[in-house]
C-alpha cells in the first residue's frame, strides 16, 4: 500500500528550470488524471513505474499537481536516487494552483500552450496514464508534433485499457479514411501494464545514450526558444 508515502520527505535538491534545460539528462513525462486518489490501483502503479525508472537514472516530469502527477513525482522521491530530478510544470487553474510536495524543479504557467511546449522540450518519451480532457490534450499534442516533425519521433506509451478504443478509432477513421498515415502512429504504443511501459522506456534510454549529444532526442531543446 502507498498510504504511508506521505511520511517520506520531499526531494530537497533544488534546480532551476534553466539549469535543467541545459542538462543532457534522459527524462520522461508522465501524464494522467489529477482526480485519482492514493488508494487507487492506478495511483500505485504510476508511483511504482516512476520509482523504477528513477532508480535507473530517468528524470520524472509531470504536471506537478495532485492525482497521478503527484504519484509520478512521489515515485522519483521513493527511488532515493540523488542523480535524478522530480520536475513539475504547474498550471494556474481555479481548482489547482500549487505544486505537490515532491518536486525539486518547478515552473508555473498561466497558459496551457506554453506549458505543453515545455513538456515537449524536456521529454524524451511520454507515458499516458488514465486521465480526462487534459490528458487527452497532452497525448494529441505530442502526437501532432511528432507527426509534423516539430519534435523527435519520441515514444508515446498509452497505459491501460481506457486507451484501447481511442487507438482503434484513430486507426479506423483518421487513418482508415486517408486523413492520417499509418506511419504517424509508429511511435504510439498501447500497453496494458506498467512493466511493458518500463521495457519500452529503457530501450529508448539505451538508444539515447548510444547516440550521445547528437541524438535526435536532444535536438528538441532548441525547438521552443
Amino acid at each position: 500500500m502507498l498510504l504511508f508515502y506521505s511520511l517520506y520527505m520531499p526531494n530537497t535538491r533544488s534546480t532551476t528550470m534553466e539549469e535543467e534545460l541545459n542538462k543532457d539528462d534522459f527524462r520522461i513525462a508522465i501524464f494522467g488524471s489529477a482526480r485519482i486518489q492514493r488508494e487507487d490501483d492506478v495511483y500505485q502503479d504510476t508511483t511504482k513505474l516512476a520509482q523504477k525508472l528513477a532508480s535507473e537514472g530517468v528524470d520524472i516530469v509531470s504536471g506537478g499537481g495532485p492525482g497521478l502527477m503527484e504519484a509520478a513525482n512521489l515515485g522519483q522521491v521513493l527511488s532515493k536516487n540523488p542523480n535524478t530530478d522530480s520536475i513539475g510544470l504547474t498550471i494556474e487553474l481555479p481548482f489547482e494552483n500549487s505544486g505537490n510536495k515532491y518536486l525539486n524543479v518547478k515552473k508555473h504557467f498561466q497558459k496551457f500552450s506554453n506549458r505543453l511546449d515545455h513538456f515537449m522540450e524536456l521529454s524524451n518519451a511520454v507515458v499516458v496514464m488514465p486521465g480526462g480532457i487534459g490528458t487527452c490534450l497532452e497525448f494529441f499534442y505530442t502526437l501532432q508534433l511528432t507527426q509534423v516533425k516539430h519534435i523527435c519521433h519520441i515514444p508515446i506509451i498509452l497505459v491501460g485499457g481506457m486507451w484501447k478504443e481511442l487507438h482503434e478509432w484513430i486507426l479506423a477513421y483518421p487513418v482508415g479514411s486517408g486523413l492520417a498515415s499509418i506511419e504517424d502512429l509508429d511511435n504510439v504504443f498501447p500497453v496494458e501494464h506498467i512493466e511493458d511501459a518500463f521495457t519500452i522506456i529503457m530501450k529508448t534510454k539505451k538508444e539515447f545514450e548510444a547516440g550521445g549529444t547528437d541524438a535526435c532526442m536532444l535536438a528538441m531543446k532548441n525547438k521552443f526558444s
